[in-house]
């Protein structure tokens, strides 16, 4: 339940221990009960190193084949496969009941704690209040509160010890609190959902999860494909889908098996000279998981590794930005009216999109892949 972001806006900053003052009402006005409130709250801080963390993603300022390549081994495929046979029930549930694709499942759980092995040891409910208090994006954490506060009403969550990512995020697959309310699933059968212990709680409700997100039962996310050398490239991008027929009238063409009969966009991650893959309607739904365009890509892709895809051709893409040409880049790009949103030096959507623009404009390769070239020209 996200509330609309000038309420949460007015609500952020501040004296924190008013802004704890303002929970508390909220939360009695959501019908929590104001002794569970003030339990709840009565050891929440502030936590700089949340702050920290948020601010500092420069992981994600990668380029995708550097990005995967440090996220995806052999040693993480091998476990990958082990996990899979272990938990092969399981996942025959999740594939049965939620109709998601176990390789999916299997990615994120790799991506997200290492299958597991690290949960991060953040104080989850500091992390929620110390991102709804910040004014970054408090419509996205405020809500995140209460909903942790009900898992404590309801007896699923310690706010002095329960423990998981910077952002907030429990368990295995790391759920937020109001999603573990909406999707926890009890694998196990043992009366509670265990996200942090129990692979079955975890999987399960990753599983519901990603169905509720609009997943779609028995069909494909991503495929690599060959691109000719020369076709109208502004047609790539994410979120513009054409049939299948039109791609193969252009001239793509699936790199191994065959492409299957669904809207697609081209996604070419570092350029036209660079992989290409046709990303399917399924692959949206991973941005419900993840805003990052290079984790998404790199996740999707993983999982199709998992289910015996070959390593990507990663082709001979031209030379990109580093992170301080990148902001430079974003600084002329918002100068000619273009929303790039945050100057991070991150490739997101709206720099890609605006990147894109100029490169019609220029006459250049429209394929969303900045070079010192574009930056020159600009």
């Amino acid at each position: 339940m996200a509330m609309a972001p000038t309420v949460a806006l007015a609500e952020c900053g501040g004296s924190f221990s008013n802004f704890k003052a303002g929970l508390k009402s909220e939360a009695v006005a959501r019908g929590i009960a104001p002794a569970t409130a003030d339990q709840f709250l009565a050891s929440v801080r502030q936590d700089p190193a949340v702050l920290r963390a948020d601010r500092a993603q420069g992981v994600f300022q990668r380029p995708f084949i550097d990005f995967s390549r440090r996220l995806i081994s052999q040693n993480r495929i091998n476990a990958g496969r082990a996990k899979a046979q272990q938990w092969d029930g399981i996942f025959d549930r999740v594939e049965r009941e939620y109709g998601v694709d176990r390789h999916v499942l299997l990615a994120f759980w790799a991506f997200e704690t290492d299958y597991g092995a690290f949960q991060g040891d953040f104080n989850t409910a500091n992390a929620l209040a110390t991102l709804a208090h910040d004014c970054r994006r408090p419509d996205l954490f405020r809500p995140q509160v209460f909903a942790a506060m009900q898992l404590f009403a309801d007896g699923n969550f310690d706010p002095q010890r329960t423990t998981g990512a910077w952002a907030g995020e429990i368990g295995m697959v790391q759920m937020l609190p109001a999603d573990i309310i909406e999707n926890g699933v009890d694998g196990d059968g043992d009366g509670a959902v265990r996200l942090k212990s129990s692979a079955p709680d975890a999987l399960l409700s990753g599983g519901k999860m990603l169905q509720h997100f609009g997943w779609r039962a028995g069909q494909p996310w991503l495929q690599e494909v060959t691109v000719p050398s020369r076709m109208d490239w502004s047609q790539s991008g994410v979120g513009k889908p054409r049939s299948i027929a039109e791609w193969q009238a252009m001239g793509v063409r699936a790199r191994s098996g065959s492409l299957t009969n669904l809207p697609a966009s081209l996604i070419l991650p570092q350029g036209h000279k660079g992989p290409a893959f046709l990303a399917y309607p399924n692959f949206d739904v991973y941005f419900e998981w993840n805003q990052s365009f290079t984790y998404v890509l790199t996740a999707a892709y993983f999982a199709t590794r998992l289910d015996g895809a070959q390593v990507y051709d990663a082709g001979t893409p031209d030379a990109g930005l580093g992170p301080d040409q990148m902001k430079q880049l974003q600084r002329k790009l918002q100068a000619r009216g273009h929303d790039v949103g945050k100057i991070d030096g991150i490739l997101g959507a709206g720099t890609r999109a605006a990147v894109q623009a100029e490169q019609t404009r220029l006459g250049l390769p429209a394929d969303a892949w900045p070079t010192p070239a574009l930056l020159g020209r600009l």
